[in-house]
């Protein structure tokens, strides 16, 4: 039950972090057209992965956020 509940949780947050001016400037310290270029580099290389396993719930843009955000701030 208690397990059912978290994931329930879990699921709602989907929509809070988003890859927008306002977090991405705020939370990473960079401004969006470095962001962007960012995000380029990272699609550039294989971004996605080799398309094997299991699929991402997030798509890319948000996933190089949260690396950025860790990078900055180092917390877990």
């Amino acid at each position: 039950m208690l397990q059912k509940a978290w994931w329930r949780a879990f699921a709602c947050m989907g929509g809070v972090l988003r890859a927008e001016p306002v977090w991405v400037e705020t939370f990473t310290g960079l401004r969006m057209g470095r962001f962007e270029e960012l995000l380029r580099v990272v699609r550039e290389r294989g971004g996605n992965g080799p398309g094997g396993g299991r699929p991402w719930c997030l798509p890319l843009a948000e996933r190089v956020l949260l690396v950025a955000v860790y990078y900055r701030t180092n917390l877990t």
